[in-house]
């Protein structure tokens, strides 16, 4: 009697189909991946072939008045603002070990256990690095960025950055700005309608990441914490929205069920993950950052799509079993400010007061 053969090229490919599409669904980000100028995560695959680095441009829209009437153009032309961002790409590989053994006297299914294992945990990094990149400080992670590296974010992206809920609190000095964040200043409505003017003022301009031209409507996206989630919930304003101008529907009322929240044309996602950290104020506060995304907030460049690996060892009585993809992402940044400065291109980051529940 022939033992039946656990893994084999057919059930492999049809593995590979499965996983990255779970993989990808799992993050949490998938809606708003897109290889089109409004996605606020720009997906690019031209380094599927060959390459390490990508070059993404950015063309800044014309200032200038031009010319009326019979006045000379001549002279008068406006230089085409053009900038540039590498994205690198590298490997990422994960795996698990199978022995023979087990393989042979378990009525499990091994493969497909490996296979859920896997897709979880490139889910997992593939969301934690999203928010890693959200929250960068210039391409360096937030948590390890020095003062100086926070301090020179903060100073160039003046008029894209908000602390607390009022733009006054800004301070050039980024512990400072932290500081002046009080435990009342909660997320609100106010605070995302406040974050939307300043998307849409900021120069360069944050582009929405939807319009609808026929009713002047523009769609911004906010991801954030569970606290500050939590806050905005509460918040009576967004209450009252909730229950006067949505359906009363158990199914579609966000009062009776979990989900995103809409409010002034900017869609409110929760993502648990993004955590909080105290200020260094004299009575500290928890604060947990807030990200309005609009177009190409950041880019996701793809060097090859996971692959299964597999390898044999102890003549054959092991197996490992793993994926491969590689791929690099990171938030989208362009010296387009006053000297070449960098700064952020496609979102407004805040950071807002959220203590935790008692």
């Amino acid at each position: 009697m022939a033992d039946t053969v656990l893994i084999n090229d057919l059930r492999v490919q049809k593995w590979l189909r499965i996983y990255y599409q779970e993989y990808v669904r799992s993050s949490g980000f998938l809606p708003y991946m897109g290889t089109g100028t409004n996605s606020i995560i720009q997906v690019k695959r031209e380094l599927a072939d060959a390459g390490k680095t990508i070059n993404i441009p950015l063309i800044t829209r014309l200032k200038g008045a031009g010319v009326t009437g019979k006045n000379t153009l001549a002279g008068n032309e406006e230089a085409l603002g053009n900038f540039n961002q590498q994205v690198s790409v590298d490997f990422i590989r994960h795996g698990v070990v199978i022995h023979e053994a087990d393989e042979k006297w378990t009525v499990l299914d091994l493969m497909g256990a490996a296979k859920d294992s896997l897709t979880t945990w490139a889910a997992e990094k593939l969301r934690d690095d999203t928010i890693t990149a959200l929250g960068s400080i210039d391409g360096i992670a937030y948590g390890t960025a020095t003062a100086g590296q926070r301090n020179t974010w903060t100073a160039n992206n003046v008029d894209r950055v908000l602390f607390g809920n009022a733009k006054a609190n800004y301070n050039a000095t980024h512990a400072t700005a932290l500081n002046n964040v009080t435990s009342a200043m909660r997320m609100t409505a106010s605070v995302v309608s406040l974050m939307k003017r300043i998307a849409k003022t900021a120069d360069p301009h944050i582009r929405p990441t939807r319009v609808t031209a026929s009713q002047g409507r523009e769609y911004f996206m906010m991801f954030c914490g569970s606290m500050a989630f939590r806050d905005l919930k509460n918040d009576s304003t967004m209450q009252t929205a909730n229950r006067e101008a949505r359906p009363r529907d158990v199914e579609a009322n966000p009062i009776f069920q979990d989900g995103d929240l809409i409010y002034d044309g900017v869609v409110i996602r929760e993502i648990p993950e993004i955590a909080g950290f105290n200020n260094t104020a004299g009575a500290p506060v928890r604060v947990e950052p807030v990200y309005l995304c609009g177009a190409q907030a950041l880019a996701l460049a793809w060097g090859q799509e996971p692959v299964p690996i597999t390898d044999k060892w102890d003549y054959g009585a092991r197996k490992g079993v793993g994926t491969k993809e590689v791929r690099g992402l990171e938030k989208l940044r362009f010296g387009t400010g006053a000297g070449g400065v960098m700064k952020d291109h496609g979102l407004v980051t805040g950071f807002i007061a959220a203590p935790a529940d008692a």
